[in-house]
């Protein structure tokens, strides 16, 4: 559904016969010709261009043991513990050009499966795979070249690596008048380059047949209405939401929509403030800095998202400034993260001082004791201006409103 695909009502399950060491049983169970999905697109976006990039199917199947091609010097080695384990297969379409695109693609594949709390998405552990299909053919003609599988590749940056690779290597091939044999290919990670692994079988090797132990899984149309009901909001709605109805640059909503889980905080804090623009700065700057500081996850964050929107509240109000909220009341309540903000601020001597008086009497006095500067204003040296703001700011002690002391400056130097 997040994919916008057609979903299958019966699904059959096959045998998929061929002899290689990773099924030591000899034969895969698979969905042939009756795969769950069929159409649907990844939208992704790169190089500054979005596009689609449409789907031919998603089938279910069992996964095969790992082939360690690295591990000894004259044998491969094969790690059986995740053979038999189920697996969701999502074939593309021929629309991906680049490897910046495949990167893109993989990209999105792994913030949806997060979302979708389907695995963690973490191909270095294995729970997310790409295999590369690369073909290359001349400008303007229809028909692709011979197709190559790459696999082994452990992380998106050698996804792309790897078809960049290819797409230079196969090319090398044709001009120089020889031709791309259809093969599997591993990766080497140490050096960017592929390497030969085996001829490609022919589907027809396969011998696919049904598989007669297990019975057709039944999709029924009220049970896919009941996953529609429950289903999060996926990234693509969430960007829209954060720019159309929020006003969000899209930058921002980039930053905030990457982790499904920074954007739940997100969505919990603009439930406690309409200013969504410092809800986002706060979030993106100031909390993701300090859960980087100290090696943490947004879920591992004291302070609740309630916090945050009281400490919003304090500056828009005038009551606490900008930069006292971020350098000083910020860390403290990390430390005390159930304390009261207003109060915090308080006790820290944080709240600015109301009385415009006050305010004025301080400014006087800094004018008068920087006469000669002054003089040199009028004169036209309008950039000692920021020496008079920053000398009232000083002595008020961070307790001043600066657009108060500002207009007050403005106004005693006419």
């Amino acid at each position: 559904m997040a994919l916008n695909c057609d979903i299958r009502e019966v699904n059959n399950y096959s045998r998929k016969n061929y002899f290689y060491a990773d099924l030591p049983k000899g034969y895969q169970i698979t969905q042939f010709d009756t795969p769950i999905c069929n159409g649907g697109e990844v939208k992704i976006k790169a190089n500054g261009i979005s596009k689609a990039i449409r789907l031919t199917r998603i089938h279910m199947e069992e996964d095969t043991g790992k082939s360690m091609h690295d591990q000894d010097i004259s044998d491969t080695l094969i790690d059986y513990n995740r053979a038999g384990t189920p697996l969701v297969e999502i074939v593309s379409e021929p629309d991906i050009t680049n490897g910046d695109e495949a990167y893109a693609f993989v990209s999105e594949i792994r913030r949806l499966v997060r979302y979708l709390d389907i695995c963690d998405g973490n191909m270095e552990e294995g729970s997310l795979r790409c295999d590369a299909n690369v073909s290359i053919r001349p400008i303007g003609t229809a028909a692709f070249g011979t197709k190559v599988e790459v696999k082994n590749m452990n992380s998106m940056s050698n996804v792309r690596r790897a078809i960049n690779f290819e797409i230079e290597r196969q090319t090398l091939l044709l001009d120089s008048g020889q031709t791309v044999d259809g093969e599997t290919r591993g990766f080497n990670a140490a050096d960017g380059s592929t390497f030969s692994m085996r001829k490609k079988e022919l589907v027809n090797d396969y011998r696919y047949f049904p598989e007669p132990d297990l019975p057709p899984t039944i999709i029924t149309k009220s049970y896919i209405e009941k996953i529609r009901v429950e289903m999060p909001a996926l990234p693509e709605q969430l960007y829209d939401k954060y720019t159309l109805n929020l006003g969000l640059s899209e930058y921002d909503a980039n930053v905030l929509i990457e982790d499904k889980q920074v954007a739940n905080y997100f969505n919990a804090l603009i439930s406690y403030t309409s200013n969504y623009k410092a809800a986002s700065n706060w979030l993106t700057v100031l909390i993701k800095g300090f859960l980087n500081e100290n090696a943490l996850e947004i879920n591992d964050f004291v302070l609740e998202p309630k916090t945050i929107a009281k400490i919003i509240e304090l500056i828009d109000q005038n009551k606490i400034n900008h930069n006292s909220a971020s350098k000083t009341l910020f860390p403290y309540l990390t430390s005390k993260p159930t304390a009261d903000v207003e109060k915090a601020a308080e006790d820290l001597g944080l709240l600015q001082v109301e009385d415009n008086t006050v305010v004025e009497q301080v400014v006087d006095e800094v004018l008068l004791q920087l006469a000669d500067k002054v003089t040199e204003y009028k004169a036209g040296k309008t950039g000692l201006l920021g020496l008079f703001i920053g000398e009232c700011m000083k002595r008020g002690k961070g307790k001043f409103n600066p657009k108060t002391v500002n207009e007050l400056v403005h106004k005693k130097l006419g």
